[in-house]
C-alpha cells in the first residue's frame, strides 16, 4: 500500500499537557533549525543524484499546485530538513469498541481529531497502552510528514523522499490542500478532499508532464483507480459494523464476538474480490494488522465517500482546477456537514 502522509499537527499547534507541548515545539524546532532552501541543495555539488531529482519534483509539484490546480502553496516546501530517522512521528488512534466513533483530542484552530502525534515511538505506546486499559481498540502508525496548515513554512523532510515519484508528487499536492481549506473538526472530510486531490492532481501532474504512455501516468491513474475500489470496499465494511453496533437486541459481548465474524468475512472478501483488482497497490496492511474500529476509522480518513468528488469532477468534465474550487467552496456553505454541501453540486 502507497501510505499518504497523515498530517501531523504538531505539538507547537496542540493543547494536552505542557509536556507534550513542550515536547512538540522542540521538536518541530529542531526540524526548522535543520532547514535549508530547496534549490541551495539541488545546487550543491555534494547532494546525491537521486536526492536531486526528487526535491527537483517536490518543486515540480509544488508549482504545479499553485498554477494549474490553484492551491494556496505559500512558502510550503521551498525548503528541506534532514533527519535522521526514517520517521517522523508516531500517531496513535483510539475508537470505541461497540460504537463506531473515534476518541478525539482537542487542539486550538483545527479543533476536535482522531488522533494524536508523538515523536517518541515509547511515549505513543504508553498512552496507547492507558487507553487499552480503559477499554479502548488501539492503533499506532507512523508518519513521515506534517501539515500546520499554512500558519509555518512547512519543509521537505528527508522521511519524504523514501517515496517513489508519484508518491511524493501525490503527496506534496495532498499536503498543500490543507493549507488551502481545513474544515475545523471535519478530519475525515479533510483527508478524503486532499485524498482525492492528490490522486487526481498527480494523474494531472505526471501524463501532463511525462505524456499519456509514460509509466509515471500509467501509475497514477493505476493508484488512484485502487483508491477508489478500496474506499467502496471500506464504506461497505463500515456499513455493517455500524448496522451491528445499533442493535438493540443483543448485549455488548454478543456485539463484540459477531463484530470478531464481520472482520474475519471482511479480510477474506478483500483477499477473494478486492486483491484481484487492485493495479498498483496491495493495501497490504489490511490483512497484515489485527482489525478493530480503531484501524479501520484510521482507514476512513481517507477513503471517505472518494465516489462522490469523482462524481462532481466527471459531473465537471474532468475539469479538476474548477472542482476544487466548487468544492471547497460547497463545504465553506455548509460547515456543519461539508460532504451534504458536496452532495448539492450533483443535483
Amino acid at each position: 500500500m502507497t501510505m499518504l502522509a497523515l498530517p501531523l499537527l504538531v505539538g507547537a499547534l496542540g493543547a494536552c499537557s505542557p509536556g507534550y507541548v513542550l515536547r512538540g515545539a522542540w521538536e518541530e524546532g529542531k526540524i526548522l533549525a535543520r532547514r535549508r532552501p530547496i534549490v541551495q541543495v539541488i545546487a550543491d555539488r555534494r547532494t546525491t543524484p537521486e536526492t536531486r531529482r526528487k526535491l527537483e519534483l517536490v518543486l515540480t509539484a509544488r508549482d504545479f499546485a499553485r498554477d494549474s490546480l490553484g492551491l494556496r502553496t505559500g512558502e510550503s516546501y521551498t525548503l528541506y530538513s534532514e533527519k535522521k530517522s526514517d520517521t517522523l512521528a508516531t500517531v496513535l488512534s483510539a475508537a470505541y469498541k461497540d460504537q463506531f466513533r473515534a476518541k478525539t483530542w482537542w487542539f486550538p484552530i483545527v479543533g476536535s481529531v482522531p488522533y494524536k502525534g508523538f515523536f517518541q515511538e515509547e511515549d505513543a505506546r504508553r498512552e496507547a497502552a492507558k487507553l487499552e486499559a480503559q477499554g479502548f481498540d488501539t492503533y499506532m502508525r507512523p508518519t513521515s510528514a506534517f501539515s500546520t496548515l499554512g500558519w509555518f513554512n512547512d519543509p521537505v523532510l528527508s522521511t519524504l523522499l523514501r517515496y517513489d515519484s508519484v508518491s511524493l508528487g501525490n503527496t506534496v499536492i495532498h499536503e498543500l490542500v490543507h493549507n488551502t481549506y481545513f474544515a475545523p473538526g471535519k478530519i475525515s472530510f479533510n483527508e478524503s478532499l486532499a485524498n482525492f486531490v492528490g490522486g487526481r492532481g498527480a494523474i494531472a501532474l505526471f501524463c501532463g508532464r511525462d505524456g499519456p504512455d509514460a509509466p509515471t501516468c500509467t501509475r497514477a491513474r493505476q493508484e488512484w483507480d485502487d483508491d477508489l475500489v478500496f474506499g467502496f470496499f471500506m464504506g461497505e465494511l463500515i456499513h455493517d459494523l455500524e448496522s451491528l453496533y445499533a442493535r438493540t437486541d443483543i448485549t455488548r459481548e454478543q456485539k463484540l464476538a459477531l463484530r470478531d465474524e464481520v472482520f474475519a468475512r471482511a479480510q477474506r472478501q478483500f483477499e477473494q474480490e478486492v486483491r484481484p483488482r487492485l493495479k498498483a497497490t496491495s493495501f497490504s496492511s489490511f490483512v497484515r494488522d489485527p482489525l478493530n474500529n480503531a484501524t479501520l476509522i484510521s482507514r476512513r480518513l481517507y477513503y471517505d465517500r472518494l465516489d462522490l468528488f469523482e462524481r462532481v469532477y466527471d459531473r465537471r468534465g474532468g475539469d479538476l482546477r474548477g472542482t476544487i474550487a466548487a468544492i471547497i467552496a460547497a463545504a465553506r456553505a455548509n460547515k456543519s456537514d461539508p460532504f451534504a454541501g458536496v452532495e448539492g453540486l450533483l443535483r
